[in-house]
């Protein structure tokens, strides 16, 4: 089990993306769009640069959730590997067979 502290903030940085994720997505278009003047762009780079690091996209990590665990992540299982093992041989998951030879 990851700590708890790291599994908060993770949601923590979840909640702020997707409440900052307008203005974000709006200053980064300004920046973008060739055909305004420098100084405008310059200005959205600034606002940009106050808004908190952790509303950014990529500070988010996935994470499994039922255990916390940072790597071995399946997406479309949004679970580790341990967890998803572990579910499968309970026969909790449908479709997943466990395998045997």
């Amino acid at each position: 089990m990851a700590k708890k502290s790291s599994i908060e903030k993770d949601k923590r940085r979840r909640k702020m993306t997707k409440s900052f994720a307008g203005r974000r997505s709006r200053l980064k278009a300004i920046v973008m769009d060739k055909t305004k003047p420098i100084e405008e762009r310059f200005a959205a780079t600034l606002k940009l640069a106050e808004l908190p690091r952790n509303s950014a996209k990529t500070r988010v990590h996935n994470r499994c959730e039922i255990t916390g665990r940072p790597k071995a992540y399946y997406r479309k299982m949004k679970m580790s590997r341990i967890a998803l093992r572990e579910f499968g041989n309970k026969g909790l998951i449908p479709g997943l067979v466990k395998s045997s030879w």
